[in-house]
């Protein structure tokens, strides 16, 4: 008897199936499609009905995020006026699995009379769509997930994984970086993650620093009055030479700490982070070394600490 998973994984495989095709045909269309959208002065304008719509805004929505600016336009809608949010910077990036799309017609003959140009992902290469596009990338024919209706399964599959590629090829042509994305995404989990230590780092004034010499007692009055569990080690020039953490003392409680300093029980060359480090970065770098506080350097210096907290509470996961 097939079952659910059985089913599913039948449906996952076909997907991944017309993947693969759709890696292997791209070839000059592509690059055609993504020089074209690239050179917008405009914004791309993205469009589709029925499941390619449903795409076509999520595409439109990447591109925005990713600093190409983009508006999706219903082209139902368009015949009914929305056609005067196209201008004549913009560029047309339209999706059609048949190239056939009739809601279609008035967008594609109203880029024509402007000179706006129009680039198309559809799955026909000799369709309408395909001939009125300056640009198009033709998608490799391949079987739909859902044999029993032929409905838009892998083939929209192949149309959400070419316009993250289109996406992508758009971002790294323009130099952009996690600073331009998280311009765009300061809020949740995702703006949090791409945060700099530096924006939510403790500063200078409020570290807990101890020289080389330092007796053990000094180093556990600096980690009680600093709050963070540890204290950070420095030699007379100011540079961290070590950390001593709450754990390093308790393993000194059997010797004479009256008679330690702070050198003797340090851990050495202790893992730090920049200012310019992501959140996301330095959580899992804490996570996966099973520490809880660093401390930012900067030409070997100490001008902060973040500790986990400080991440967690800004929303990084």
């Amino acid at each position: 008897m097939t079952t659910p998973v059985d089913i599913a994984r039948e449906v996952i495989a076909l997907e991944i199936a017309g993947l693969t095709a759709l890696k292997n045909s791209l070839n000059g269309g592509f690059s055609a499609v993504a020089s074209l959208l690239g050179a917008a002065d405009g914004r791309i304008i993205v469009t589709g009905m029925g499941k390619s719509g449903h795409v076509a805004r999520k595409i439109a929505s990447t591109f925005s995020s990713t600093g190409a600016p983009a508006s999706f336009v219903h082209p139902g809608e368009a015949s009914h006026g929305d056609l005067g949010m196209i201008s004549s910077q913009d560029v047309i990036l339209a999706l059609s699995k048949s190239g056939e799309t009739a809601e279609l017609r008035d967008l594609l003959a109203y880029a024509a009379r402007f000179t706006i140009p129009v680039t198309a992902i559809t799955c026909v290469e000799g369709s309408t769509l395909a001939k009125a596009a300056a640009a198009a990338l033709v998608l490799p024919q391949s079987k739909e997930a859902c044999g029993e209706t032929r409905a838009p399964t892998t083939s929209t599959t192949m149309m959400m994984a070419a316009g993250d590629a289109l996406a992508v090829a758009l971002l790294r042509n323009r130099g952009f970086t996690a600073d331009d994305f998280q311009g765009f995404h300061p809020g949740g989990n995702l703006g949090a993650a791409l945060r700099r230590v530096t924006d939510l780092m403790h500063g200078p004034e409020k570290l807990p620093l101890v020289n080389l010499s330092a007796p053990l007692p000094n180093v556990v009055k600096s980690i009680t009055s600093g709050g963070f569990g540890c204290a950070g080690v420095i030699n007379n020039s100011g540079d961290l030479m070590g950390i001593i953490t709450d754990g390093d003392l308790r393993r000194q409680f059997e010797v004479d700490l009256a008679k330690k300093t702070a050198a003797d029980v340090m851990t050495k060359s202790p893992r730090t982070a920049t200012p310019d480090a992501l959140a996301g970065d330095i959580l899992a770098l804490m996570s996966r070394d099973k520490i809880t506080a660093l401390f930012v350097v900067e030409k070997k210096r100490p001008i902060g600490l973040v500790h986990v907290h400080d991440c967690l509470s800004i929303g990084v996961l």
